[in-house]
């Protein structure tokens, strides 16, 4: 029963990403659907917008998705390469696939020529931020504030990847 990363390409996976994390976030955290409405147009401005510099992965275990993450340019600077909505649902963790989404997510922006990456999580995601250090992102900075109908301190991480 081992993780496999494809392209998410078929029908139902981008849908399945908002899906996921509404659910999920609400589940755990008591997010509101606010955070799910982030996440469609994340997804949606991917799918509008997406093009070679762009990618989104589908992790599965027996055909199931159990994971998800997306790489897109910053809108501020194009050589700068946006992390964008890593999850893992309960049936895929612990078996490794949020390290193999990042660094599938990492290994595609330095193939694409990014010079850097850059994500935005929040300090309760403990198992993330510790997949994220470990393929060598670092914090920037952090900020309380009140988002997604709960307190959370949002964090900025960032990853250089060629001079």
């Amino acid at each position: 029963m081992g993780v496999e990363l494809r392209v998410a390409d078929q029908p139902g996976d981008l849908g399945w990403m908002v899906w996921q994390h509404g659910e999920v976030y609400a589940e755990q955290f008591g997010w509101d659907a606010s955070f799910e409405a982030m996440v469609a147009t994340v997804v949606g401005d991917y799918a509008r917008d997406g093009d070679e510099r762009s990618r989104a992965w589908v992790a599965e275990v027996d055909g199931h998705r159990v994971g998800c993450i997306m790489c897109v340019p910053l809108p501020e600077d194009p050589r700068v390469a946006q992390l964008r909505i890593l999850l893992v649902t309960r049936d895929g963790r612990g078996l490794g696939a949020g390290t193999a989404l990042v660094e599938e997510c990492v290994g595609f922006a330095r193939a694409a020529g990014y010079k850097a990456m850059t994500l935005f999580t929040t300090a309760n995601l403990v198992s993330a931020r510790r997949i994220y250090q470990a393929a060598g992102f670092e914090p920037v900075d952090e900020l309380a504030e009140h988002r997604f109908g709960a307190d959370i301190v949002g964090q900025h991480w960032a990853l250089r990847l060629a001079d």
